[in-house]
């Protein structure tokens, strides 16, 4: 048996990990590329794979960078099933329907200014109609039963805390008369959450295929951000200042949701202050993503499902409201009231969060607060990383908003869990690879898992392919390195743009010297960009004289 690591290699996203076994092909999810430009790339190249030739496919939680290739996976070929639960299966179509309509919304804004200059028209990675051909393939799995995919493989799903459906893989595998166990654990949760139940303890497996997003990191619980989030609220309204939640559609906005629900509910003393203050869930996605989560609520732990059986109404508190046109979300930005916003995206990268941003970053009244993961080269890692200025929606936008980053709403495990959840196997299994992480934090939970378990893993780093049977592994492409240069020159290009928008105000302002325009905070910066250019092209250049020498 051989696993080829195809995605979540050399960052968190797309998640994507073929098996190769005597007999059959088959996929552990298949997830898009998010991030930096130069990441999401890779989601244009071809498949490493002949999608045809897969027999099925299984895949972990709805989540776009485990979900987000499928579409292109059936246009290429693919004629498998795709097991996962029943609310994996209900989430993805809309997830993979929203994200073929941001595909095409992209390409006809960039096809309009490209048709400009003659440049050839681009066409979208996939449709919202690819996407909504891919429901017919999903095969519907309940948690916790033995499902005989074939006669040679068996298939368990169990509860993974991370997300409404997300599965935690077991796999007994028969090859020549063997049989082994592999264990995928896709995305792990956090224990002791609001609403799901904790992630099942996988007793034994001959391979494991483990997350390490936040290996090297540990979370204040839950309730202590959910406490922080509703101080942050009450401290930016009282002077008078508008809440921004980039938030994901699916999982953290529903957690918002009820964790403003539950304090209704028990702050009665609070109750006038709030009356004052509405909150607006700006993301069409994301009503659609609560309505299949009341659907769904057999899926939730046991205080949920307590307070169903009271009368409660899931999700709802009377000043809660759902935007769902484009009118309704520009009216938000002309609305000077204090208030709280949670759009998506998460990262902040696209949707329309980036245009309350583009309103609320600025001002010193506002509060922006992340809630979830903030992959390298997006606009919410730079904002938690200190930057000054962004650039949202073409424009340069000051930070001068105060920032938080609430980790206890994370969906993904902290160190200590996830080595809390690796103990819980009673022996070592035979090769332990870990996945969806940078690299400093697979590594350091490499080491932790070395210095406390004795447990020797597998760190992967890029596209490779490891033979079960033997010690032998074969490193396919090196990406990671493609994708450094190529992210180098997007920064340049950035840096660039910034320069250029700079040098149009200059031109606009004739007889006045550039340290009469700008400030000298800014001068010095662009001091500093043009010696930061001129280091990166050295960088870069030798990069490229070395791939040229190998070759």
């Amino acid at each position: 048996m051989k696993i080829k690591f195809l995605g979540a290699a050399m960052s968190v996203t797309g998640s994507c990990h073929l098996i190769t076994t005597d007999r059959y092909k088959f996929l552990l999810d298949c997830g898009l590329f998010q991030g930096s430009e130069a990441l999401e790339e890779l989601n244009y190249q071809e498949f490493d794979f002949d999608p045809a030739e897969i027999d099925f496919m299984i895949l972990s939680h709805a989540h776009i960078d485990h979900c987000g290739r499928i579409p292109l996976l059936v246009k290429h070929g693919f004629k498998g099933q795709i097991y996962c639960t029943g609310a994996t299966a209900e989430i993805s179509d809309i997830m993979l329907q929203d994200s073929g309509n941001i595909h095409e919304m992209d390409v006809s804004w960039k096809n309009k200014r490209t048709k400009r200059s003659g440049q050839p028209q681009a066409q979208p990675l996939y449709t919202q109609a690819d996407a909504a051909a891919c429901l017919k393939y999903f095969f519907p799995v309940a948690y916790g039963n033995l499902f005989e995919i074939n006669p040679d493989i068996t298939l368990r799903l169990n509860e993974a805390g991370h997300i409404l459906g997300a599965a935690i893989i077991e796999l007994w595998i028969k090859e020549d008369d063997k049989q082994s166990k592999l264990v995928y654990s896709g995305d792990i949760g956090m224990a002791n959450q609001r609403m799901l139940n904790d992630p099942t303890i996988i007793s034994e497996a001959d391979y494991l295929i483990m997350e390490t997003t936040y290996g090297d990191r540990i979370h204040e619980t839950h309730l202590e951000s959910g406490k922080h989030f509703i101080d942050i609220v009450l401290k930016t309204i009282s002077r008078g200042g508008t809440v921004v939640v980039p938030s994901f559609a699916l999982g953290r906005t529903q957690d918002l949701i009820h964790e403003l629900e539950l304090f209704y509910e028990k702050h009665e003393n609070f109750q006038n202050q709030l009356d004052k203050v509405k909150v607006y869930i700006d993301s069409p996605l994301a009503t659609d993503a609560t309505e299949i989560f009341r659907r769904n609520a057999h899926y939730f732990n046991d205080k949920v499902k307590e307070r169903i059986k009271r009368g409660d109404e899931l999700f709802y508190f009377r000043n809660l409201n759902f935007t769902k046109s484009i009118d309704q979300s520009k009216a938000l930005n002309e609305n000077t009231a204090p208030k709280v916003i949670i759009a998506s995206s998460g990262m902040a990268d696209a949707g329309r969060v980036q245009h309350h941003l583009k309103h609320y970053l600025w001002k010193s009244k506002s509060s922006i607060v992340f809630v979830g993961y903030q992959a390298e080269g997006t606009t919410g890692r730079a904002i938690i990383s200190g930057e000054k200025y962004v650039r949202i929606l073409r424009e340069r936008i000051a930070v001068n908003a105060e920032i938080y980053f609430l980790e206890g709403f994370s969906a993904h495990a902290d160190r200590n869990y996830l080595l809390e959840w690796l103990s819980g196997f009673k022996e070592q299994p035979k090769k332990i690879f870990l996945v969806h992480g940078e690299d400093e934090p697979k590594k350091a939970f490499a080491n932790t898992v070395k210095n406390i378990l004795g447990y020797d893993c597998i760190v992967v780093e890029d596209v490779s392919e490891y033979n079960l049977d033997d010690e032998e592994q074969i490193i396919l492409d090196d990406l990671k390195s493609q994708v450094e240069v190529k992210k180098q020159l997007l920064e340049i290009k950035d840096n660039l743009e910034d320069m250029h928008d700079e040098l149009d105000i200059l031109l606009t302002q004739p007889g006045r010297t550039i340290k009469e325009i700008f400030p000298q905070e800014r001068v010095e910066e662009i001091s500093s960009l043009t010696r930061d250019l001129e280091k990166a092209y050295i960088k870069i250049k030798a990069i490229i004289n070395e791939k040229d020498q190998q070759q």
